[in-house]
């Protein structure tokens, strides 16, 4: 009997190490170290620092090519206006009012009625698509000449004037169409 409780307590002590060995070998291996992590914060926020402010000039780009070909398609419907009306271009007025010129509204030879016998010019008036105004126009004094001008928020334009109009905030470029 003496020789197998000699035994009992050598397995016991002998079990007892080997668990307490396992134990801080498995107690390492959890989770991350500070190390790991903030090198892992750090290549998500430049990879996200490189990648966010081309998004936002893309969308920038994008709202002013909508511009100028809005100025486009203006300049179009003032053409077909002044084939109809040889003598001078609409109306300041007619085209810069907002009670009368309602964004996505319509312009013919009626101003902005589109019903009856009437030349429709434009369907939709265009507007500016962030703002939601209308473009700018202006005609000269001899009512043979006019000026479109869109206000560009990407200040590196290629097209932007190289004066800007007083129109246009401080942030922004101004684009101008004259009468070709």
């Amino acid at each position: 009997m003496k020789i197998s409780s000699k035994l009992n307590k050598t397995n016991i002590s002998l079990f007892h190490h080997r668990y307490h060995f396992s134990l801080v070998t498995c107690h390492l291996k959890r989770g991350f170290t500070l190390i790991e992590l903030l090198v892992v914060i750090g290549v998500i926020s430049t990879i996200l620092a490189v990648i966010f402010p081309n998004y936002m000039g893309a969308r920038e780009r994008a709202r002013d090519m909508r511009r100028k070909s809005d100025l486009a398609e203006l300049q179009k419907a003032l053409e077909l206006y002044k084939n109809d009306n040889p003598t001078s271009y609409p109306d300041d007025t007619m085209l810069n009012d907002p009670l009368t010129i309602v964004c996505n509204g319509c312009f013919s030879s009626g101003g902005a009625t589109c019903t009856g016998n009437v030349n429709i010019y434009l369907h939709k008036f265009p507007c500016d698509p962030q703002t939601s105004a209308h473009y700018l126009y202006t005609r000269n004094t001899d009512h043979l000449k006019y000026t479109l001008v869109a206000c560009l928020e990407n200040m590196a334009d290629p097209d932007k004037d190289l004066t800007k109009d007083t129109r246009c905030t401080l942030t922004t470029a101004s684009y101008t169409i004259n009468e070709p």
